[in-house]
């Protein structure tokens, strides 16, 4: 139950902080109230104006992430600061997950291992997983070069918020509540569920592919690492999370709503819900992890008795999210390292 009511606030939150340009929290809040101008239509005609406003996107986003672009035309001077970071990178990922697995998995399985039927379920979910995180690559960047990205920046929020709202949930429930056996369709829902939160992050792709990538590698050492544990540790053992981080994810999804009932001028408290739906929102989505993990485990065991059937497809969903408000928020925090420099 826990991981299904935390859908929709996933995408609606990913897209608004993703599409923010500017440094500051008060200029943030009003381009994101600002409206769209009434001469813009939302499928523009053969004129100048998509011209001029994926320029105006394209500046404004490449703007907040200046040193990329510089660091880029300089490979000589910064190729060595590149690969130390790198390893450094690489380090505190390998460092996470050895120290993750001492705190979170003092008491592993006593039942000799993974049977198995769970190594096979389980590894269905993951290969499901990649699947849905690559279709969702491929087809943001696909619409990004056609210019969906400009129009979706350029129309309203609340058009953004309501349709995008509507197709997640609308694709996700209709593929959990299909048959597995019902192949085509339940596939086919899968599929428009990953297209629909690519049209929602392609915005991303106007920021600097290195910054992308790691954002990316860094997401997938913390979830590896997180995984890693659920999959080790005694049954069910962290099973127990569910309404804790329902509670968590509450709180984050309200920080993230804050800007449109807060003043601009309250900058302190905005900074605080800001940090809270950035931080809070990492640790509230790799408890998450941890918990998808050990539910698919769960699942796999419950299949095995014959008391539901295997579905791979609705495991993946569920880490399908939490890989995305982790990268969407990986992308934010490196953004602003840069920009501190």
């Amino acid at each position: 139950m826990a991981s299904a009511l935390r859908r929709p606030f996933a995408v609606t939150s990913a897209l608004r902080h993703a599409i923010k340009p500017t440094t500051s929290p008060a200029n943030t809040l009003r381009q994101f109230h600002q409206t769209p101008s009434k001469r813009f239509k939302f499928f523009p005609s053969r004129s100048t104006t998509p011209i001029t406003a994926f320029a105006q996107s394209k500046n404004a986003f490449q703007t907040a992430f200046r040193r990329y672009a510089s660091n880029s035309a300089t490979p000589a001077t910064n190729a060595g600061n590149k690969t130390q970071q790198l390893v450094y990178g690489l380090g505190l990922i390998g460092g996470g997950a050895l120290a993750l697995n001492i705190i979170f998995n003092r008491e592993t399985r006593e039942d000799g291992g993974m049977p198995p039927y769970e190594r096979s379920y389980l590894n269905d979910t993951f290969m499901h997983t990649g699947l849905g995180i690559g279709i969702i690559a491929v087809a943001a960047t696909a619409l990004h070069r056609s210019g969906w990205s400009v129009r979706l920046m350029t129309a309203n929020p609340w058009l953004v918020f309501g349709v995008g709202l509507v197709g997640s949930i609308g694709t996700m429930m209709g593929t959990r509540m299909t048959p597995p056996e019902n192949y085509i369709p339940k596939y086919a829902l899968w599929t428009g569920f990953n297209v629909t939160q690519a049209m929602l992050l392609s915005p991303l792709l106007f920021l600097h592919p290195a910054l992308l990538g790691r954002a990316a590698l860094y997401t997938v050492g913390m979830m590896g690492s997180i995984a890693f544990v659920g999959a080790t540790a005694k049954q069910e053992k962290y099973l127990y999370l569910g309404a804790p981080l329902l509670g968590g994810l509450a709180i984050v999804a309200l920080s993230g709503l804050a800007p449109l009932v807060v003043p601009a001028t309250a900058v302190r408290t905005l900074m605080w819900t800001e940090n809270i739906w950035l931080y809070g929102g990492l640790a509230v989505f790799g408890g998450f992890t941890l918990y998808d993990v050990q539910k698919v485990l769960h699942h796999a065991r419950m299949a095995e008795r014959g008391l539901m059937k295997r579905d791979a497809v609705n495991e993946a969903i569920s880490l399908e999210l939490d890989f995305i408000n982790i990268f969407i928020r990986m992308v934010q925090i490196l953004g602003m390292q840069q920009r501190r420099k």
